[in-house]
């Protein structure tokens, strides 16, 4: 091998090192803090005794779910399913919007993936809140005098993680992976050394112990899987989150670290309750010795934000792509990286995120009651990922029915049984993220629809572009120098805006662009395809722009890099004309009334276009339009 090509090795080795740690620190980062409650939960939601009978069931349980739900299910079949390197639920339903066809059945599936999606909202509500507060509970192990202020420090500790959000992770990132490794190696470490005392734990390996427990004991071990269920709720955030890190090094972190790291702990849990069966209070923090409590707490805490901050910066994500997709209206977004693009922040999601996530401390008052309120949402979205990942295998795929059937089928048994046992959670406060689901899916929906009847109102009365610019030639108005910018969403109209514009001034620019923005079903769009230029004589110009679900919308940049013989764009010489709509409820058919004023509402508090498009404020003259639906 040549130096050069040693050297080369060597730098992609380095990179995916890099890469790899870099995931430690962000994907798995939910599923890496479930230890500190999971295993406990699984026998008080079951009111299970401890026994060597139970204590094997339900670490047999927990080994094959891990198998099952995160190895096979998630890192070697769903992680296959990425949209362009995209990953996650919404990502999956773009992919099959993607199809031409517009078939009931695929809206069906449309509507129960933006579902999906809208509970996931809630699960970026409960996670920073189980997680900091199971944290923080254990210095009521290390110093019990502080158990009364456990609330106030978890409030405290997620209020100053919100609150600070809009500094961005870059100065935080590096230190996220160190910090994980550290966290998943003294999980091993703590396991390990209780295994040592009690090696009879590691027969739970053997799928017997979960099938006799089943059997023996069948409505414990049904509920117990409530429990159970919590060591993979980080399993949407590994597809989520592969299009940041790609699959290899998520695969490289979870084989080579996290998995072994995590069997280990809670195996050591288990070993710990055969010899104590007290400790199942808090069976955790009791793993370590006295004097290891409080740094362990430190680190929990530490390890806790940093799963806090990666399903915090899913929501944002997650915004992003629904606003880019026309499921939810314009908001505010900041990009808080010059660097890294995926680095935003939304401040409206972080506020409603915070005020919920430190109410759900106070109401249910301890990480146990919030366990009750999560995983109904989690797991209802494993199973829409099933079914979607069902039709990306026949269509995309091209996998036979039968082929696809079997492995789907594997996976659903597993899905439903874990769903089943999370709805016994209802009553308890596994309604809070199912109301978050249908609060956010009405939401997505009621403005995906009302934005259709607004463009059907528009194509009521449209005009053909082509046709507007021979009235122009036939009847030549004045033009003054510079150029017009036009933005309207349906290419080939001409817009409201400039109809307005020349009936009240009589007068058109020397240029005139009318621009429509297009969003793909795929997350970028190269920028040497960004535009499509077409001159329509008069000194018109229609261009559509064409960016992915991920990408930001930047229409003076897109309009200053086009390359086109005609058409050239001086930046300084621009006025965007932007239409101002105000929606007002009707009684045309389309939608109930109340979600018409809905949609109305949402409409009037959505972000100003001009700095959705990034347009500089000093050159943006609005036009306002009224508009029935």
């Amino acid at each position: 091998m040549s130096h050069t090509s040693s050297n080369a090795t060597h730098a992609i080795e380095r990179r995916r090192a890099i890469v790899t740690l870099a995931a430690l620190g962000v994907v798995f980062g939910d599923i890496g803090t479930s230890p500190l409650y999971a295993f406990r939960e699984a026998f008080i939601v079951a009111d299970l005794e401890v026994s060597e009978a139970t204590v094997l069931g339900v670490l047999s349980m927990i080994f094959w779910a891990l198998l099952l739900v995160v190895t096979i299910k998630y890192l070697i079949f769903v992680m296959r399913a990425d949209n362009r390197g995209e990953g996650g639920i919404l990502a999956l339903t773009a992919l099959i919007m993607r199809k031409r066809d517009r078939s009931r059945r695929q809206g069906v599936l449309i509507a129960v993936g933006l579902f999906g999606t809208a509970l996931l909202y809630g699960d970026g509500m409960i996670t920073p809140a189980i997680s900091v507060l199971s944290a923080v509970e254990g210095l009521e192990v290390a110093v019990p005098s502080l158990g009364p202020w456990v609330l106030v420090i978890a409030a405290l500790i997620l209020i100053a993680l919100f609150t600070n959000q809009h500094r961005g992770t870059s100065a935080l990132g590096a230190l996220f992976g160190p910090i994980m490794v550290l966290w998943f190696s003294v999980l091993a470490v703590l396991g390990i050394i209780q295994i040592i005392e009690m090696p009879s734990v590691l027969a739970a390996i053997n799928p017997a112990h979960a099938v006799g427990f089943a059997f023996d004991r069948p409505t414990f071990a049904f509920l117990a899987l409530g429990g159970v269920f919590l060591v993979v709720t980080g399993s949407e955030a590994l597809y989520a989150d592969m299009g940041h890190f790609g699959t290899r090094p998520i695969r490289l972190g979870w084989f080579g670290l996290v998995f072994p790291a995590l069997v280990l702990n809670y195996f050591g849990q288990g070993a710990l309750l055969l010899a104590d069966p007290t400790a199942i209070e808090n069976p955790f923090y009791r793993l370590a010795p006295s004097w290891a409590v409080l740094p362990l707490v430190l680190l929990a805490t530490m390890a806790t934000v940093i799963a806090s901050q990666a399903l915090i910066s899913g929501a944002y994500s997650l915004t992003s792509q629904a606003i880019q997709l026309g499921y939810l209206p314009r908001l505010r977004v900041d990009h808080t990286s010059p660097r890294h693009f995926g680095q935003i922040y939304v401040p409206t999601v972080n506020w409603i995120l915070m005020v919920a996530a430190v109410a759900l401390v106070f109401s249910f008052g301890s990480s146990s009651r919030l366990a009750a309120a999560y995983g109904v949402g989690v797991a209802t979205d494993m199973v829409i990922t099933a079914l979607l990942l069902f039709v990306v295998m026949r269509s995309r795929w091209q996998w036979s029915l039968a082929r696809a059937a079997i492995l789907i089928g594997a996976f659903l048994v597993v899905d439903l049984v874990f769903f089943g046992a999370n709805i016994t959670k209802i009553p308890a406060g596994g309604w809070f993220p199912l109301v978050i689901g249908v609060i956010g899916f009405t939401l997505m929906a009621t403005w995906k629809r009302g934005t259709e009847l607004k463009h059907a109102r528009f194509d009521a009365g449209k005009l053909p572009v082509e046709r507007f610019v021979a009235s122009i030639a036939d009847h030549p108005q004045q033009r003054v120098s510079g150029t017009g910018v036009y933005l309207f969403a349906r290419s080939g109209e001409t817009p409201p805006t400039l109809l307005t514009n020349l009936r009240h001034h009589e007068v058109l620019h020397e240029t005139v662009v009318l621009v429509s923005v297009q969003v793909a079903g795929h997350p970028r769009v190269q920028a040497a395809r960004r535009a499509d230029v077409e001159s329509l004589g008069q000194g018109f110009y229609k261009v559509d722009l064409h960016f992915g679900f991920v990408q930001e919308q930047d229409v003076p940049t897109a309009l200053g890099d086009i390359v086109h013989p005609e058409f050239g764009f001086d930046a300084s010489q621009a006025t965007y004309f932007l239409g101002i709509e105000r929606i007002l409820a009707s009684e045309f058919p389309g939608m109930a009334l109340w979600r018409e004023h809905l949609f109305a509402f949402l409409h009037q508090n959505a972000a100003s276009a001009s700095r959705f498009f990034r347009l500089p404020v000093d050159q943006v003259v609005e036009v306002g339009i009224q508009l029935e639906i």
